[in-house]
């Protein structure tokens, strides 16, 4: 069985549709989707119980608690985390499979956005290599369920980031993949914040990450960083004076 888990808060738009789309691409009875909910004040719940979902209220709210739990809660021998604003591609169940058969304990899809923007195409070409500095959750992630408690599961002191720290120990104990095919991710995020405004933000936090800042400030910069442009109404892109600022 393949447990597919997601973590969420506040996603009504869009979960009920996702939902069912991963149950279509799925195994009869061989396909368990895992709403891992962090405490939603919308009709998240509601909307994913309705598509045939398995609804947990998380006891933590924050991406790397409620990821967890949504882990211990699942059947699967496969875990797979899903991001609510990410469809993976048709025949996924299958291709996890096939990995996971072929030796892979864990692995990724490849990253392609639901926005042209040239740059964010740019961006997401460089998925296809097995690099760790361009592995994020929106190209999900898919791990034998063996392999994540061995190693230890996402960090939850992680307050960013969480679903980039924990490659390199699962690497440490099984073979990882990045698959041919693309998950298909939503640029939502691009488009409030602005695309050159918002990829500088997070190429900042990474540095820093790496740099061993510690990660409350970097939960803090992060905020910062992203508090509401004014943006272009030409072009859509907010300025990166505040990028400035923070180097």
């Amino acid at each position: 069985m393949v447990s597919v888990i997601i973590p969420t808060w506040n996603e009504a738009t869009g979960i009920g549709a996702l939902v069912s789309y991963l149950y279509g691409q799925g195994k009869a009875g061989a396909l368990e989707v895992i709403v891992a909910d962090g405490g939603s004040t919308d009709a998240t719940c509601r909307l994913a119980e309705a598509a045939g979902a398995q609804v947990i209220h998380c006891t933590r709210k924050g991406r790397a608690p409620q990821l967890n739990e949504g882990a211990g809660f699942a059947r699967g021998n496969i875990l797979y985390f899903l991001h609510a604003d990410t469809y993976p591609p048709p025949g996924f169940q299958e291709q996890l499979e096939l990995a996971v058969g072929k030796g892979s304990g864990s692995g990724c899809y490849r990253l392609q956005f639901d926005e042209p923007h040239w740059f964010l195409r740019g961006n997401a070409w460089f998925t296809r290599y097995d690099i760790d500095a361009v592995r994020f959750g929106d190209q999900s992630l898919f791990v034998q369920r063996e392999v994540f408690f061995r190693a230890g599961g996402f960090a939850e002191r992680y307050l960013l980031l969480e679903d980039q720290e924990i490659i390199s120990r699962l690497r440490q104990q099984a073979p990882f993949v990045v698959l041919p095919a693309c998950v298909t991710t939503s640029a939502r995020k691009y488009r409030e914040y602005g695309v050159y405004r918002l990829q500088l933000s997070y190429y900042l936090i990474y540095t820093l990450y790496r740099l061993k800042l510690s990660h409350k400030h970097l939960a803090r910069l992060y905020q910062w960083l992203l508090r509401k442009p004014r943006m272009n109404p030409e072009s859509g892109i907010a300025p990166a004076n505040i990028i400035k600022k923070a180097l």
